[in-house]
């Protein structure tokens, strides 16, 4: 069984001072709080996902010590699925297929830890004002709405618990205001301690099971031999990484590119030299975009929560760097 990038980047795809107990007036300290709470509280909750026809409930729990970052996220709609967390690394189990994913924590996290550690140039890309108040799960929240300056990035609206700053909702919303996908929580215990029982996978991945190593190792971000050609408004590379296909396979490059909330992923594969090319084109996936082209017997692949003609314009960009 093969496992495409895009497997790899859905499956992963799923430190910072505590939140205060203050309720802020500014937005970007809204953001603040919630990027903070996602990683550093204790909380156990189940929340539904909704996106173009799909529809899923998962139940979390996450905890934060002082040896580290402990979560566990199944979906409990479908194909049985967990996302285990332990630390730096990050388990994707797939029971059906009996196949591990083993990898390192990625940029893009799990709902609701959705907000990036660094958020800085976020104005640069959206309006970020603060939005209604109201109740979420039962509790009291706030509402934060970032609107996008261009069409290469949603709009997005997100609603945190009042007192912690967790959040309890998050809506990403195309330029007519239709919503593309919607992550909330229909219930959600909030501090206090959890078990390592709530955090251990419910299967056994031994006997006939297969494991997959998709760690990657980091390099500089001018050793991957591909660039591109001319800068996406908003986007910039955070991270270059070289990532194992398997055997007699070799490597694929993996590059990120962020505008500090959306973020495209990018991975380019040698095809071999025999063969027909794979289909190039368009395609989605829920709410994730992806595009596909061939350049000197290399898969390019663009993906990620964005607008189409955002990951179209990045791929089509990608090119040989000169050494």
């Amino acid at each position: 069984m093969r496992f495409a990038p895009a497997v790899i980047a859905l499956c992963v795809t799923f430190a910072q001072s505590p939140a205060s107990a203050e309720t802020p007036s500014d937005p970007l300290t809204w953001l603040g709080r919630i990027a903070s709470a996602g990683q550093m509280l204790n909380y156990v909750g189940t929340f539904t996902y909704q996106s173009r026809g799909t529809f899923e409930t998962s139940r979390i729990a996450h905890r934060m010590d002082a040896t580290g970052e402990y979560e566990r996220l199944e979906v409990l709609d479908g194909s049985p699925r967990e996302v285990i967390r332990s630390g730096n690394e990050v388990r994707c189990v797939l029971p059906e297929q009996k196949t591990v994913i083993i990898d390192q924590p990625g940029g893009r996290r799990a709902f609701p830890a959705r907000l990036p550690a660094s958020f800085a140039n976020l104005a640069e890309s959206y309006r970020v004002r603060k939005g209604e108040s109201g109740r979420v799960a039962g509790y009291e929240a706030q509402s934060v709405v970032l609107e996008p300056r261009d069409d290469l990035r949603y709009g997005h609206v997100l609603w945190a618990d009042a007192q912690s700053g967790l959040l309890l909702k998050s809506r990403m919303v195309d330029e007519r205001g239709e919503v593309i996908e919607q992550f909330a929580f229909s219930d959600v215990r909030i501090g206090g301690d959890v078990g390592s029982e709530l955090l251990k996978s419910r299967f056994d991945p031994r006997g006939d099971w297969r494991v997959v190593n998709a760690r990657g190792s980091e390099i500089a971000k001018g050793d991957g031999g591909w660039m591109l050609r001319s800068p996406l408004p908003g986007y910039s590379l955070v991270s270059v990484m070289r990532r194992p296909l398997g055997r007699e396979r070799g490597e694929a490059i993996h590059m990120v590119y962020s505008d500090g909330l959306a973020a495209i992923s990018v991975f380019i594969e040698p095809l071999p030299e025999q063969g027909a090319s794979p289909v190039a084109g368009l395609l989605a996936s829920g709410a994730i975009n992806i595009y596909k082209r061939t350049l000197d017997r290399h898969l390019i692949t663009a993906l990620g929560e964005v607008p189409a003609r955002a990951v179209q314009r990045l791929a089509d960009g990608i090119e040989h760097s000169v050494q």
